[in-house]
């Protein structure tokens, strides 16, 4: 990896608490990987070989459950470790990377976890600081679940996806990867004519725009309203 100035990655975690003479060493141990849309980096239940830094695209964490459906369960923005199940004491992935578009990352070998983390004070921090972090957003998905009217769910779920992923376009906030109705829905545990209903109902009363694979918020207020986040 002596093309990547280890400089671009300062401001990542888990390398922005490390001297660029460590990053730099992090740096010669990865291997970079492409991966086309739609790719699976790893499957749920594959042995843990590798862990990522996902330098470009999005990466989309796919669980099945035990009648055999799909549901996403997280998004990965480029600058995030995926595929950390060392970090979880995990010998096999607890789920399935899918590629959203396409994707660039640097890949370690999984022994190089533990050599890490003793030896690079702020790598282990910042790491598990993520960990934590997806901990967090997966419990407030479970109270989503719980707790919440459809319509609230699906629109908790595009504005989680705009925080993490919006852009700013002239008619408002797009989401910054493909989207489908399809996906919103494996997000949400609704049904895909339930997504599409809402959003066709959203889009009449100027709360969202959507072509294929993209979606923009045309009124995010209006979204937020919905999710009750200001009840």
């Amino acid at each position: 990896m002596n093309k990547l100035d280890e400089s671009l990655l300062s401001d990542l975690p888990p390398f922005r608490r490390l001297a660029r003479p460590q990053i730099r060493e992090i740096l010669d141990l990865a291997k970079p990987l492409r991966f086309d849309p739609g790719a699976a980096v790893f499957t749920e239940g594959m042995p843990v070989e590798r862990f990522f830094l996902l330098l470009d695209g999005h990466i989309r964490v796919i669980r099945t459950t035990p009648g055999g459906d799909q549901i996403i369960a997280l998004h990965i923005a480029a600058g995030q470790l995926f595929g950390i199940g060392a970090a979880l004491g995990r010998t096999t992935y607890p789920a399935t990377a899918m590629t959203a578009d396409d994707c660039l990352a640097l890949a370690w070998p999984n022994r190089l976890w533990t050599v890490f983390t003793e030896r690079y004070d702020g790598f282990a921090t910042e790491s598990y600081k993520v960990v934590g972090e997806r901990v967090g957003e997966m419990n407030n998905r479970i109270v989503e679940l719980a707790t919440q009217q459809v319509e609230q769910r699906v629109a908790c779920a595009v504005l989680r996806l705009i925080t993490q992923t919006g852009r700013k376009v002239d008619s408002g906030i797009e989401i910054g990867l493909p989207i489908t109705r399809q996906n919103i829905s494996d997000m949400t545990g609704t049904t895909l004519h339930t997504v599409s209903r809402l959003l066709s109902a959203w889009e009449r009363d100027g709360i969202v725009s959507s072509e294929r694979r993209k979606i923009t918020v045309t009124s995010p207020h209006r979204l937020v309203l919905l999710s009750g986040a200001d009840a």
